[in-house]
């Protein structure tokens, strides 16, 4: 049994859109942070004894689309290898699914660097990078360490993710108030689908690079301010690209826009306090060490919150060794 552990992530600048649906070429470039409190942990194991791969996430045995697109993952890594036996995989996380925290992320991250071990690959972080982001794309972002950026690339072989900068360069915290915990209705990959149907995408995806820019020598910088400007904006246009998609996607609930005028309350007040959102209705509201208790505690008594999670910055996606309990 192979054992692997990775974190989600959270985008700065948000990856929606693929140019290339099997393979997960994105339409444009993204940054993110990975979530060090947040965690998934996996274990393959390959048996010879078994007709089709077997899945477990959190206990639960899984069939259906959850078991096909882990296989469908599993065949890219027995193409690569050349061994063809079947796997058994067992994934449990500390944190909710389908609610955009980036489950999928650290789901095939964690895949992505136990099932290569176990099937005898060795694959050096870019060729991880890679292969993660053929499960989910913004899996690849989860494979290297602290803040990372995704390059778009031209084909399979170089689109993929790499650390601008280690976790203690900046030790920012993500404070997630979590309004919904349970699936959201429309997934991540139907979503990416529909991004060419809105009017805007294509002004969206053009700017990226500027924006890309932005964050990224804000986080070089630390420059708090101009941080939160850049990632309330890439979030924004994010989703009104969503909710101009046809059918139009509404992952905002009423309490995601509590939450989002309340960050901007705060940051006024002068807190360091920035919102950004995935797909799905919980908001991620980014803030300094400094600041993160006092942001907890605010965000805590917003009705329509049921829990606040926090996080500093993580590392990167890894094995790691002995049996892991729960799995």
């Amino acid at each position: 049994m192979i054992y692997a552990l990775a974190h989600p992530n959270i985008a700065f600048i948000k990856y929606w859109g693929n140019r290339n649906q099997q393979l997960r070429l994105p339409m444009n470039g993204s940054i993110s942070m990975n979530l060090s409190a947040l965690e998934t942990h996996t274990a393959v194991s390959l048996a010879s004894d078994i007709s089709t791969d077997q899945l477990w996430i959190n206990n639960g045995e899984q069939s259906g689309s959850a078991l096909a697109r882990v296989s469908a993952f599993l065949d890219i890594i027995r193409e690569m290898s050349g061994r063809l036996t079947f796997a058994e995989v067992r994934s449990t996380s500390n944190f909710p699914a389908s609610a955009g925290i980036a489950s999928s992320a650290a789901a095939f991250a964690a895949l992505a660097i136990a099932g290569a071990q176990a099937y005898g690959l060795d694959l050096n972080e870019k060729d991880l990078s890679c292969l993660a982001r053929r499960g989910s794309g913004s899996a690849c972002r989860s494979i290297p360490t602290g803040f990372t950026e995704w390059r778009p690339g031209s084909d399979d072989n170089n689109s993929y993710a790499q650390s601008i900068a280690a976790p203690d360069h900046w030790p920012l915290w993500d404070c997630i108030a979590v309004v919904e915990s349970g699936p959201k209705p429309t997934g991540s990959t139907e979503g990416h689908a529909l991004a060419p149907t809105s009017p805007l995408q294509a002004a969206r995806v053009a700017d990226t690079p500027r924006r890309l820019d932005i964050c990224r020598q804000a986080i070089q910088n630390k420059d708090f301010e101009k941080l939160a400007d850049i990632i309330e904006l890439d979030s924004n246009i994010m989703h009104a690209v969503m909710m101009t998609s046809q059918p139009a996607l509404m992952y905002w609930s009423p309490a995601s826009l509590l939450v989002m005028k309340e960050v901007r309350a705060l940051r006024q007040s002068g807190l360091a306090a920035a919102f950004t959102l995935d797909a799905g209705p919980n908001v991620h509201v980014i803030t300094t060490e400094e600041h993160h208790e006092t942001i907890k505690e605010h965000l805590s008594a917003l009705p329509g919150v049921q829990q606040v999670i926090s996080s500093p910055v993580g590392g990167a996606a890894k094995l790691i060794e002995g049996e892991i309990n729960n799995l």
